[in-house]
């Protein structure tokens, strides 16, 4: 089941940075908070999986520790939300509503590949199976919001629910963070 894991991880992490450069250029044109803060979680969705087909050939006690990292990982993409929205915040202009929408669903259709990948294989290597399929589950939800947060901008013509959907896909990260930090967690009270 390692290599099946292994395989599916290679393949997610491949996908996610395909799709990183394109949601990135889309956001930067439009100036999309949402798509910005989904833009770097697809970097730092290539990052983990990477992280983890490495940590996979690693000790059980290797590999909790390389998920209590992983963790912190899954934080930065919120930060860097953070600093967009502060952005935002000063010059509250809204994104494009059909470039948003049209890029949230592109990227919607490969975290939900990446999902499926993952979802047979997310029990196995512990914690690390469990990171690589959360980030894929999250994504999926943060992608409809997004393409949400795109009809309603071209009906409201404002730039809160952009805003709102890229605060709201840092406040997801830092729940499937804490997730991935206490499973970790348990792996090293059972194995001491």
């Amino acid at each position: 089941m390692k290599d099946e894991l292994s395989l599916a991880v290679r393949n997610v992490a491949l996908l996610n940075f395909a799709y990183f450069g394109v949601e990135f250029a889309v956001a930067l044109l439009i100036g999309s908070v949402s798509l910005f803060a989904d833009s770097i979680d697809f970097l730092e969705d290539t990052a983990i999986n990477i992280l983890i087909l490495t940590a996979l050939t690693s000790s059980a006690p290797r590999r909790a520790l390389i998920s209590k990292v992983l963790a912190g990982i899954i934080l930065v993409p919120g930060l860097a939300t953070l600093w967009m929205a502060w952005q935002k915040f000063a010059v509250p202009t809204p994104p494009a509503p059909l470039p948003l929408s049209l890029t949230g669903l592109g990227a919607l259709l490969i975290n939900f590949v990446c999902a499926l990948l993952l979802v047979r294989v997310r029990h196995h290597g512990g914690s690390l199976g469990l990171a690589a399929f959360l980030s894929a589950r999250n994504d999926v939800v943060a992608n409809a919001a997004i393409i949400l947060a795109g009809l309603a901008t071209s009906y409201t013509l404002s730039a809160w629910p952009d805003l709102l959907v890229g605060l709201g896909i840092a406040v997801m990260n830092a729940g499937a963070a804490g997730e991935v930090y206490r499973a970790a967690g348990r792996e090293t009270e059972v194995r001491a």
